[in-house]
């Protein structure tokens, strides 16, 4: 009897965890364009658009290029501030991404990516970057809640 119980509680959540085919191609569609809108609010309005995309929440980290462990909402929050005057312009663009939906809630994501940095002075930057991550789906959208970013050399 135990044995059954046990194969059900199984059965079950594993019932609930699966997503049909569907399912997928439309989270993989809805986190395409959240972080496709990301992006293009990045560019329209500079490193402070990145708020919007952000999950505010005791959950959240990040590995930003260079740093060698996670930093937290606060800390991310704190260098956006503090860098957004800095650039004219910023220009992010994958030139690969693979979304895998985890469940109706969560996805991860990875890719690299292309990054133009302008300067107040009018200087541009091109980096390489390999980013993976992890959104979570809230009230007012998908967010993101992990990951790390990382500098390739070109």
């Amino acid at each position: 009897l135990f044995t059954i119980f046990i194969l059900l509680i199984i059965f079950s959540c594993k019932q609930s965890s699966t997503l049909s085919e569907s399912e997928k191609e439309s989270i993989t569609v809805d986190v395409h364009k959240t972080l496709d809108d990301y992006y293009k609010d990045i560019k329209k309005s500079g490193l402070t658009a990145e708020f919007k995309y952000l999950d505010n929440s005791a959950e959240f980290f990040w590995v930003p290029p260079g740093y060698s462990s996670a930093i937290s909402y606060d800390s991310v929050a704190a260098i956006l501030k503090q860098n957004a005057p800095k650039y004219k312009s910023i220009d992010n663009s994958f030139d690969t991404l693979k979304i895998i939906p985890l469940s109706k809630e969560l996805a991860t994501y990875t890719g690299r990516l292309s990054s133009v940095m302008t300067d107040t002075s009018g200087r541009s930057t091109t980096f390489s970057l390999i980013e993976t991550g992890i959104l979570i789906k809230r009230t007012d959208g998908w967010k993101l809640l992990s990951g790390q970013t990382t500098m390739v050399a070109q």
